[in-house]
Parts: C-alpha cells; sequence; structure tokens
C-alpha cells in the first residue's frame, strides 16, 4: 500500500499507474533464462533489490524464476513458498470477500457502511447520500487517502498504534469535500474500513474472514496475516531503497487495506481462479470484482471494485500493487490471453517493469537514473515552445518563459523550471522526467513528446487562447520576518511524510518530503498560502512564538502536523 500522502504529487495522472504495453502472447512472454538475466542485473549490477520471485501463468502451465535472497548478508535463497508482505493487493482479498457476501445474500453493495458501525458513530454524509459498502470499495467514497488523525509512534511501523477508536472520531469528525460517487481518489482508509465493517457483519475478525472465504476454499495455506513459526522462517526481510533492513508493519485496524502477507504459490492459486483454471465456488463473486468502473483520471485505466483495469485496442490488464516500507508487490492478468504474472520483492524499489516484462518481453525495463547535463540555449528559442499541450483530454502540459528560464505546468500541479541539455531537449529537476519538442520550419513547437516512468507521451499543441487564471484566493500582508524563526522545523505529516519549514533572506518555505522547495506567503502573522497551489498552513504557537505544530488545508482537508524535535 502507499505509504505516503503527499501535498505535491508532481505529474501523478502520468505516473501513478503502470502503463501496459500489451498483452501477452505465447511468444511474447519471456523463457525462464531470460527473466533469470533480468533479475540477476536488477540485484547484482543495479543493486536495486535483495530477493526478486517472479512468476508466469500460462495455458501451458505455471513458471516461477526466483534470484537473490532472503535478507541482505543471508544466502539462503528464495523460492515459491517464501513469504512476503503485499501492502494494497490486500484491497483485492476485501473486495472479493464483499462480493462474496453479497453473493451470499449477507450484505448489499449499497448498504451504507454505517450500518455495520456502533450507533455512536457519524459516518459522513453529502447531498442525503450515504457511503456505502460499493463506494469504498470501488475508491468514490469521497474519504482521504488516509486519516489526518494517523499519528504513529513508530514512523517505521506507521499503522500499528492506530486504534479503532481513533477511525470512528475520524470519521464522525470528518466533512467530505465532494459529492460521493463523483469522483475516484485512491483510499487505504475507505478500504481499511470496508474490510472492519466486514468483519464486524461476519462477528469475526478481518483475517478469519480472509481465510475462511477466500484461502481455505482456494488451497491457499501461506496467506494470513499473523505468521506461524514455520512461515516466520520462510518470510523475506524487508529492504528500504537503500537496501538497509526495514521494519515490517503491522495494521490492526486498516488490515483491510493492506495487512496480509503471502507467497508466489499462494498468488498463483488465486490467480488460476481468476483465470477459470481451477474451479472455485468463488468464481461468480470474482467476476462480479470488474464492473462496474469509473475512470482514475489516467490514460485508459479505470478502477473496477479494487482492481485497476487497462484496456488498449480493446484488450485488457487487469492489475493491483502493493508496497509497505520493505516489499514491492504487483498481481495481475489478462482475461484475453490468460496469462497472469506475480511479482514479489523485498526491496521497496520499483518493480513494474518486471511485471510488463514477464508479459511481454519487448517491454522497457527500467534502467538506473540517467544522468542529464544543462547547456546553455539563447532564451529566444522559448518563445516558440510557450503554450498549451495535450497530453489527455483533462491534462494539459502549460509552458511558459519567465526571465529567461522555460517553465512547465501539468493540469492541477505547481510550476516547475526545466532545464536544457540540446535546444529541443529539457529535463526536470524535481522528477525523473524530460520534454522533447518538436518544432516547424519557423522553430514553433506544433508538440512535445513527455518521457517518464518509460513512457513516451506525445502532445499536440492547443491552439487558441488559454482560459484566465483564476484571481489569487488570499491577499498577502507584510509580517516581521523575525516571526520565521518560530516556524523553521521540521512537522510530521503523516508516516514517512514530513513538511520542513525553512527561512532564507526574509522569505519563508516549506518542503514537503521528495518534493521541491516552495516559497508560502503571509495571509497574516501565523497563516501562510501557496501561490502554486491552492493550500494554506496555519501555525499554532506557544507563549514564545515557537511553533509547536501545524496544520495544513488543502482540498477540503485540515491536515496536523507536530514538530518533530
Amino acid at each position: 500500500m502507499q505509504r505516503r500522502f503527499k501535498l505535491w504529487i508532481l505529474w501523478a495522472l502520468l505516473g501513478a499507474n503502470v502503463a501496459w504495453a500489451q498483452t501477452a502472447t505465447d511468444s511474447a512472454v519471456p523463457t525462464d533464462a531470460e527473466i533469470r538475466a533480468v533479475l540477476a542485473d536488477r540485484i547484482d549490477v543495479q543493486k536495486r533489490s535483495v530477493g526478486i520471485v517472479v512468476s508466469v501463468i500460462e495455458p501451458a502451465g505455471r513458471r516461477i524464476v526466483a534470484y537473490g535472497n532472503l535478507a541482505k548478508g543471508d544466502e539462503r535463497p528464495l523460492d515459491g513458498d517464501t513469504v512476503f508482505e503485499i501492502g494494497s493487493i490486500t484491497k483485492v482479498f476485501t473486495s472479493l470477500i464483499l462480493a462474496d457476501m453479497v453473493q451470499r445474500g449477507e450484505a448489499a453493495l449499497d448498504d451504507p457502511v454505517a450500518k455495520y458501525l456502533p450507533e455512536h458513530v457519524k459516518v459522513p454524509e453529502r447531498g442525503g447520500r450515504s457511503i456505502t459498502l460499493e463506494d469504498l470499495s470501488r475508491h468514490i467514497s469521497a474519504l482521504p487517502r488516509l486519516p489526518s488523525n494517523l499519528t504513529p509512534a513508530d514512523p517505521r511501523n506507521p499503522y500499528a498504534d492506530y486504534s479503532v477508536e481513533q477511525m470512528y472520531e475520524f470519521l464522525s469528525a470528518y466533512e467530505l469535500p465532494r459529492d460521493i460517487g463523483s469522483k475516484y481518489e485512491y483510499s487505504n482508509l475507505g478500504v481499511g474500513l470496508l474490510g472492519h465493517a466486514l468483519a464486524r457483519r461476519a462477528g469475526t475478525d478481518y483475517e478469519t474472514l480472509v481465510k475462511s472465504r477466500i484461502c481455505e476454499p482456494l488451497g491457499m495455506e501461506s496467506t494470513s496475516i499473523t505468521l506461524s513459526a514455520e512461515m516466520e522462517a520462510r518470510l523475506a526481510a524487508g529492504h528500504n531503497n537503500k537496501l538497509e533492513p526495514a521494519s515490517n508493519w503491522d495494521l490492526p485496524t486498516l488490515a483491510g487495506a493492506g495487512a496480509l502477507r503471502s507467497s508466489t504459490n499462494d498468488l498463483l492459486r488465486f490467480l488460476a481462479a481468476n483465470l477459470g483454471y481451477t474451479e472455485t465456488p468463488l468464481a461468480g463473486a470474482m467476476a462480479s470484482l470488474l464492473s462496474p468502473r469509473t475512470p482514475t483520471g489516467a490514460p485508459n485505466i479505470e478502477v473496477a471494485r479494487a482492481w485497476h483495469i487497462q484496456t488498449k485496442d480493446g484488450v485488457e490488464f487487469i492489475s493491483h500493487g502493493g508496497g509497505t516500507g520493505g516489499y514491492r508487490t504487483v498481481i495481475g492478468y489478462s482475461p484475453q490471453s490468460r496469462v497472469g504474472v506475480v511479482v514479489l520483492s523485498n526491496s521497496s524499489t520499483p518493480i513494474d517493469d518486471l511485471a510488463q516484462y514477464a508479459l511481454d518481453r519487448t517491454s522497457p525495463l527500467m534502467e538506473a537514473p540517467k544522468e542529464h547535463t544543462e547547456i546553455s540555449v539563447d532564451p529566444k528559442i522559448y518563445a516558440g515552445y510557450v503554450g498549451r499541450f495535450q497530453l489527455a483530454p483533462e491534462f494539459i502540459l502549460t509552458v511558459s518563459a519567465e526571465d529567461g528560464q522555460l517553465f512547465t505546468q501539468a493540469t492541477g500541479q505547481p510550476k516547475v523550471p526545466v532545464f536544457p541539455e540540446s535546444e529541443t531537449e529539457y529535463f526536470l529537476k524535481v522528477v525523473d522526467a524530460q520534454i522533447t519538442f518538436h518544432t516547424d520550419a519557423d522553430g514553433r513547437a506544433t508538440s512535445l513528446t513527455l518521457h517518464q516512468n518509460r513512457r513516451h507521451m506525445p502532445a499536440k499543441r492547443m491552439e487558441g487562447e488559454a482560459p484566465p487564471e483564476p484571481a489569487p484566493k488570499y491577499t498577502e500582508v507584510e509580517v516581521d520576518p523575525k516571526l520565521f524563526d518560530g516556524y523553521v522545523g521540521r512537522y510530521q505529516l503523516a508516516p514517512n511524510f514530513i513538511l520542513t519549514i525553512t527561512a532564507e533572506d526574509d522569505r519563508l518555505f516549506a518542503q514537503a518530503t521528495d518534493q521541491p522547495k516552495f516559497e508560502v506567503f503571509a495571509k497574516t502573522a501565523t497563516e501562510f498560502f501557496f501561490k502554486i497551489v491552492d493550500a494554506l498552513i496555519t501555525f499554532a504557537t506557544d507563549e514564545s512564538g515557537r511553533a509547536t505544530a501545524l496544520t495544513l488545508h488543502q482540498n477540503g482537508m485540515n491536515m496536523p502536523a507536530k514538530r518533530l524535535e
């Protein structure tokens, strides 16, 4: 599961989902030797993981290729029975339990989730509409990705101390920022709440519910939350992106969002049932997870009930990824080719490209980040690049030039500078992405290509006037810069997500984890706003003027953050 929510998610619509180049055919699926060579390069040469297991299920049978070790410094090899944290793949299991309950007549998709919670819990409503079980399954509940009162005692195990009562308190106080069902927003909170409600309906705990409804019928004996001593011995140790040991995660309250551990062999059994290779009483419930569908905002990608579905040329790839502090996982299949893949890694570096490759050997593999060298060009050429370029129906890249610097701004994102490595090729420093301009004889760009996440996305120039920019929401006032000394510090918004406040030359700046630094402007002596995004920070101070906490106000959410001492 994704453990962060970000203040600014640069290029989010373009980078959030796996892009599957094409659906596999028998000739496109790589051999075991080809997969093993790729894994050896990834682990031994690129040093991007400690151990990876790739598996393919196809009409000819099942294949498993494992490479690497259980832990750094541990020579024990991985295999199909090695146990991994599978993170958000758990969400598919949660939605399948819902579908099974519906088929048994134990629940209805349009049941309000409040029906299965204690009477004192006030689940937010909007426009006379209640959040239903289906809304939670499809990520259209209007609940946020994470609750704002998730403030872990140990960021290395961020969900461990989040209690049921805290979840109830958040729900009872939260105001929905938009109509229920109006928009997709991926929500760990929403699916965690769904798993909690279904367990209450069944009169048991979430783990027991998964085992009795899914694991036992499918013969999945290595899928659970609580590990036996025997499973513990088969657990691959997690590592961060620097291949340092990472803590395992516990999700007692939001278990339905990402608490399960499993093995490659068990997940292949799950895929076999979804693909119809094995008979199961869950077949009808599994089929029901694929509709209805809601656009995610990313090109050709929709969300159904937990599964994300990319369609190209009428061919579908149905998938879900997962990630915790030290693991990355992907499961997916194509109903047309009846080929499925499982990729499990015991480090937090991305593996989506390996899943793509396991389906199609021609799919490009992730390379080490390329070094880009900035050169000097005549800023006069920028006049030909300024304009709006359409990457998707509602996703525009706006290119502008100011004071000899070229900038680009994606829909709903901040404006960031781009730097030339040739007269027509530019790179971003805040994220690994590049832009190539395609010009006519007069040097005017008629289109551009955005290169990111191994994708090359063309965008034609949009002719006509751009819509006027909205008037600023806040008015800047002058304040004594000496106040800033009390605000400078680090504030924890979420597990592993910090807002760092700094002051330079009588100006105040805010920088979120893995994001660029942006200036904030005084609305009052304690309230500061961004000009690049609709967001406001309020500082809470003690008698000396030192901030003890702050609250970030954005997208209808008020997110408190304590100062880190």
